[in-house]
């Protein structure tokens, strides 16, 4: 089982070292612990046997201790068409390419699986972005579109690449600022 960084460790606060590709095993076996971490981090039995694990919809390499340009999104996703949609990407080398003047906000804030202590506040990002990736779940070069909470979830784990936590980006003299047009999720 993965040990989740805090965000009181520096390492959290490096730039992650771009993977080189075609990905090697090792790196295809940690982005699998990864994704596999979230899923348990999912599943409300296992939480209650081990109380220390919290909830999670994403997981970035250096959470898990390792300074590289990847991460795992996992999170029930459902729509009208597809009941039973997950958004799950594996991805390597994220790269936001296209992304809104238009911003957007979780209403009751960002959490992290690093971060212990609660920081309130607003956390605006941009609605959407296009993300060029190479997704090991597919295995091949992707650009993704994202909107709304999808490109916050995104936005979030890219951000841990650049050693930027949540809070970072919190106005500390104005926490609850609302930006007009900015859309709450």
């Amino acid at each position: 089982m993965l040990k989740i960084t805090k965000d009181t460790n520096p390492k959290l606060r490096e730039k992650c070292k771009e993977v080189p590709l075609p990905l090697s095993e090792e790196n295809h076996q940690f982005l699998v612990e990864m994704m596999d971490y979230l899923h348990l981090s999912q599943d409300p039995e296992y939480r209650e046997k081990h109380p220390s694990v919290r909830e999670g919809v994403g997981l970035a390499a250096p959470q898990a201790g390792k300074n590289l340009r990847m991460l795992v999104i996992s999170y029930f996703n459902p729509t009208e068409e597809e009941p039973e949609r997950v958004t799950e990407y594996a991805l390597v080398n994220p790269k936001i390419v296209v992304n809104s003047i238009k911003k957007t906000y979780l209403e009751g804030g960002e959490g992290c699986l690093s971060v212990d202590e609660e920081h309130r506040g607003y956390v605006y990002r941009d609605f959407k972005i296009v993300v060029k990736a190479y997704n090991d779940l597919t295995g091949k070069e992707e650009h993704i579109t994202a909107r709304g909470y999808d490109a916050i979830v995104l936005q979030h784990e890219i951000d841990h690449l650049d050693g930027i936590l949540f809070y970072d980006r919190i106005d500390k003299n104005d926490p609850f600022k609302i930006i007009e047009g900015a859309v709450r999720v």
